[in-house]
C-alpha cells in the first residue's frame, strides 16, 4: 500500500508489505524490547504495571511523539472510528499519498462517546469509553508515525456535548428535564445530551485532547460545541448552571476555557460549527453565533453542506442542487463577519461529499464546492463523508514536490 521497501533504523521499523511505521517501542533491552517484538509479531506482550495497550503519554517508555507543523494549506478527509480501527485508514493514507490530500481528521472521541484507543484519562477509563474495540497503544502510534513519515497532518476530532455514554454515566452532567429536574432530557432518538454549561464536560474534552497531542495528533478539532438542535428544549429542558447567560455566551466562555487549557500544547484548537452560522445573525438556538465564537478558536470550520440548507436560503429554490452558490454565499458572509473581529479564526470549511436527497453528489458537486472556496480566496478544505468513502476522481493528483513533516 505504502512503500514496499524495508526502512529500518533504531526505534523505527517499516513493515515491507503495508508500510506501517512502529516507533517509540524499542527503547532499551529487557521487557521493553520484548514488548516491541510482541507488537510486531503478534506475540503476547510482556506485562507491566498497566496494560500494554493503556497509553502512558507521560511515561519514560512512551515519551510524547513529535508533532507536525500545520501545512499552509490544509486539505483533508474525515476518518470515522470504524475506518480508523480497521483497514480502511490505510487505504485513506494511500489516497493522501497520491492526491492533493495532506490531512486526515480522525475520530478520537465520536458522538457515541467512544474513545479511539485505550486511554490514560481517568474519566474515560471509569465510564468505559475506551473499552469498545479500542486501538492498542502500539497500533495508534504506528498509525500516527506512518502519517508523519508521509507528511499527512493528523487532526484529532473530539465530540464535546453529544456524548450519550458520559451523559448516562454522569446524569448530573446531562441536560435536565424541566418537568422533573432529577431526570435527564432526551432527544428524539431517546439519547441524553451533556449540558454545555457544565465545565467538567469541557475539561474532559481538554484532557482527551492533551492525551491525543502527546501521541502525535497535531491539531485538536472540537465538534458538537453547542446545545441540541431541537426546538423542544425551550419548553422541555432547564439549565440551572446557565446563571442568566445566553447560550451563545456559554459557548463563547467554554471555548475560551478550553483554548486556554490547551494553550501550553502549542497546537491549533479548532471548532466545527453549523454552516448557516456564517449567515444567520442569531445563535440558531444552539449557542453558535459567529461573532461570539469566531475569535475563540484558531480555526473555525463551518459545516457548509448544501443539503442542510432549507429551501429558499440565499434565494435558491433547492440549495442542494447548487453547491457552488451555497458555498459562495456562505464564505462571503463568513469573511465579511470575521473581518470585523480582532483575532478572528482562520476559516477552513467542511464540504459535502455524500448524497442526501437529489441530486446525487459526485465529483462535479464536490469540485464545485472546492472551486467556490478557491474563488473566495479560501484554499483549505475538508471533505465529510460519514462512511469515510471518497472517490479518487474528486481529488487532484498530488504535487510532485514531497510533503514535509
Amino acid at each position: 500500500m505504502i512503500s514496499r521497501r524495508m526502512i529500518s533504523r533504531r526505534g523505527v521499523r517499516m513493515l515491507p508489505a503495508i508500510g506501517i511505521v512502529w516507533s517509540g517501542l524499542v527503547l532499551g533491552g529487557g521487557a521493553n524490547a520484548a514488548r516491541a517484538q510482541g507488537a510486531s509479531s503478534g506475540a503476547k506482550p510482556v506485562p507491566r504495571g498497566v496494560a500494554d495497550n493503556a497509553l502512558a503519554p507521560d511515561s519514560v517508555d512512551h515519551p510524547p511523539a513529535p508533532l507536525m507543523k500545520t501545512p499552509a494549506v490544509v486539505r483533508g478527509l474525515y476518518v470515522n472510528r470504524w475506518a480508523a480501527t480497521g483497514t480502511k485508514v490505510w487505504q485513506l493514507i494511500r489516497v493522501a499519498r497520491t492526491t492533493e490530500v495532506n490531512a486526515l481528521v480522525i475520530d478520537v472521541k465520536d458522538d457515541r462517546g467512544l474513545v479511539l484507543y485505550r486511554s490514560r484519562v481517568p474519566l474515560a477509563h471509569e465510564i468505559g469509553a475506551d473499552t469498545v474495540g479500542p486501538l492498542t497503544g502500539a497500533r495508534i502510534r504506528a498509525l500516527l508515525d506512518t502519517m508523519r513519515v508521509h507528511g499527512i497532518y493528523p487532526i484529532a476530532r473530539i465530540v464535546v456535548a453529544k456524548d450519550p455514554l458520559l451523559a448516562t454515566r454522569r446524569p448530573d452532567w446531562a441536560i435536565r428535564l424541566r418537568a422533573d429536574p432529577s431526570r435527564p432530557w432526551h432527544d428524539r432518538q431517546g439519547r441524553p445530551w451533556l449540558d454545555a454549561n457544565q465545565r467538567a464536560v469541557w475539561q474532559y474534552a481538554a484532557d482527551l485532547a492533551r492525551e491525543a497531542v502527546s501521541l502525535g495528533f497535531s491539531e485538536v478539532q472540537l465538534d458538537y460545541v453547542r446545545f441540541p438542535d431541537d426546538k423542544r428544549l425551550v419548553t422541555e429542558a432547564t439549565f440551572p448552571l446557565a446563571n442568566g447567560r445566553k447560550r451563545a455566551e456559554v459557548i463563547h466562555d467554554q471555548l475560551a476555557f478550553t483554548r486556554a487549557a490547551l494553550a501550553p500544547l502549542h497546537v491549533p484548537v479548532t471548532a466545527d460549527v453549523f454552516g448557516l452560522t456564517a449567515s444567520d445573525t442569531t445563535d440558531m438556538g444552539i449557542g453558535q453565533r459567529w461573532e461570539m465564537f469566531a475569535d475563540q478558536v484558531d480555526v473555525v470550520l463551518p459545516m457548509s453542506y448544501p443539503s442542510h440548507y432549507a429551501k429558499g436560503t440565499y434565494d435558491l429554490a433547492d440549495p442542494n442542487a447548487h453547491p457552488y452558490a451555497v458555498i459562495d454565499h456562505t464564505l462571503k458572509d463568513a469573511k465579511r463577519r470575521s473581518a470585523k473581529l480582532t483575532g478572528a479564526a482562520t476559516i477552513r470549511p467542511w464540504y459535502q461529499d455524500f448524497t442526501l436527497g437529489p441530486p446525487h453528489y459526485g465529483a462535479a458537486q464536490v469540485r464545485a464546492q472546492i472551486q467556490a472556496g478557491y474563488d473566495n480566496g479560501i484554499m483549505s478544505w475538508l471533505l465529510w463523508n460519514p462512511g469515510s468513502r471518497y472517490g479518487a476522481d474528486e481529488l487532484a493528483p498530488r504535487s510532485p514536490s514531497p510533503h514535509t513533516p
